[in-house]
């Protein structure tokens, strides 16, 4: 039972990847060790960040406030942080040769499958194995596929704020949306922790906010495509 739980939660969080890769055109290119060294660069961007954090921020202010507790300040400085994935993003997507939106998936696929590697691997590994049933890892798994279509999303973002040649008029809203989502973790889960959501309404939450950002990001990249004829 629990081998069959295990293997249940690999497949949830893994299969999504796969067929990204797989059915987004990616393996017609080549494209495995351009997922791989956006991989390497994520690994990179997160060391990184944590010597800054060790650094310039002692253990009180990135220390909550009580268990349960949202703490402002402490997520406000850890989002601060976090810019440093856009710088990770843009050197991915100025390394990875190409254009259209096999670059982007690439960048968004490879920093995605990083993460959750490195932090969902050894979870399962040693959690799901278990001789008990929990369905917290079920909503680990999913939370890793919202994170998919985060990174991706992320990943158009950098590279549409990148370019001289968006329309002037919708620079504005794509310097919103990747305020918007690195500082996520400030108002999104100051917002579920006055709510009070339980573990599945919240991760249903932050799913729909993904999809939503996704899908603006999506209308304007498909904008910019027509219009420089990718």
């Amino acid at each position: 039972m629990t081998l069959y739980h295990f293997g249940n939660c690999v497949a949830l969080v893994y299969v999504p990847y796969y067929m990204t890769y797989k059915y987004s055109g990616l393996s017609e290119y080549g494209a495995f060790w351009k997922c791989v060294q956006a991989g390497g660069i994520y690994v990179f961007t997160q060391l990184c960040k944590m010597l800054v954090l060790a650094t310039f921020f002692d253990s009180d202010s990135l220390g909550g406030g009580g268990t349960g507790d949202f703490n402002f300040l402490a997520e406000f400085l850890r989002c601060s942080v976090d810019i440093a994935d856009l710088l990770g993003f843009a050197v991915i997507l100025s390394r990875i040769p190409g254009k259209g939106h096999s670059k982007l998936i690439t960048a968004g696929l490879g920093w995605a499958a990083a993460e959750v590697v490195l932090s969902r691997g050894i979870m399962l590994w040693v959690g799901a194995r278990g001789t008990e049933f929990s369905w917290i890892y079920i909503q680990k798994c999913l939370e890793s596929n919202v994170l998919l279509i985060q990174h991706i999303t992320t990943a158009t973002l950098v590279w549409m704020f990148t370019r001289h040649d968006l329309n002037k008029a919708l620079k504005p809203l794509v310097t919103i949306l990747l305020v918007v989502t690195i500082f996520k973790g400030v108002w999104l889960e100051g917002l579920l922790s006055v709510l009070s959501f339980g573990p599945w309404s919240t991760i249903a939450l932050k799913a729909f906010v993904s999809s939503l950002i996704g899908f603006v990001s999506l209308h304007v990249y498909t904008g910019l495509a027509q219009q420089i004829g990718i």
